[in-house]
């Protein structure tokens, strides 16, 4: 059985995953990353104006949430995947006071946290984790596949594949298929 990659598009509390192997796309599904009543974007919204201490509580809670639902999704991923494909993450403050003062990091803060715990979940799988570039994935893709153009591949899978087919679906696709030169 050919090792699989499982490249993943994220969002506020959830995530496309597109999972290949040999170019080809073995399984996709759309995850949940966080339980009910949580908030999918504590760090832009929920925490602001919070005291210091509740805001921190607030954004454990979501991240726990978060990581106990990406380790339940990973382990139900086909058993040929080792590896994923993430969105980059940027550097942030250290803390979550000085994430939540500063706009640019509370922008950025809860797509890097559920990064973060799809990372993690991986690596406790033992798996491999490669970051991408939006810009630059779907020309790495190409490049990884021998071929000029990804996007005429994509939507043959897409077609294969059947609706839904949207965007996430092909970043997270040519995610994989990048990664598997990494």
């Amino acid at each position: 059985m050919t090792n699989a990659i499982a490249g993943i598009s994220d969002h506020a509390g959830w995530a496309v995953v597109v999972c290949v192997a040999n170019g080809k796309v073995i399984n996709r599904r759309r995850i949940e990353l966080l339980g009910p009543g949580l908030p999918s974007l504590p760090y832009h919204h929920d925490a602001q104006g919070l005291p210091t201490d509740e805001a921190e509580a607030l954004i454990e809670r979501v991240r726990q949430s978060a990581a106990l639902f990406a380790a339940n999704t990973l382990a139900a991923l086909p058993a040929n995947v080792k590896a994923i494909a993430i969105r980059k993450r940027p550097p942030l403050p250290a803390t979550v006071a000085e994430r939540i003062a500063d706009y640019w990091a509370q922008t950025r803060a809860d797509g890097v946290m559920y990064r973060d715990v799809l990372a993690e979940a991986a690596q406790a799988r033992g798996w491999s984790v490669v970051e991408y570039e939006v810009k630059t994935v779907f020309q790495e893709a190409a490049q990884a596949l021998g071929i000029d153009d990804i996007f005429p591949r994509l939507g043959e899978i897409g077609k294969a594949l059947g609706p839904p087919r949207q965007k996430d679906h092909r970043l997270a696709a040519a995610a994989a298929m990048a990664a598997s030169k990494s």
